[in-house]
């Protein structure tokens, strides 16, 4: 989860990625963020969020991210 928070945090450091449950719906993350942090989480994770993930019920605070990381990671084994 703290490499994650650190990918978010490089995308905008005054944001409290702990407590914040509407990073999506409150705008706070845009597309150009999507697509950045996707490609992060790609690098770091070596998972691949498909297009059909990327909602914003999934990306809406870091423990819902974390937890499509987790779920892809566990359906490629």
């Amino acid at each position: 989860m703290d490499e994650l928070i650190d990918i978010l945090k490089n995308l905008h450091a005054d944001v409290d990625y702990e407590k914040c449950t509407a990073l999506i719906d409150d705008k706070i993350l845009d597309s150009f963020d999507l697509i950045t942090m996707i490609a992060d989480i790609h690098e770091k994770f070596d998972v691949i969020i498909p297009a059909d993930e990327i909602i914003a019920q999934n990306f809406n605070s870091a423990k819902s991210i974390y937890s499509l990381i987790e779920r892809l990671l566990d359906d490629e084994e």
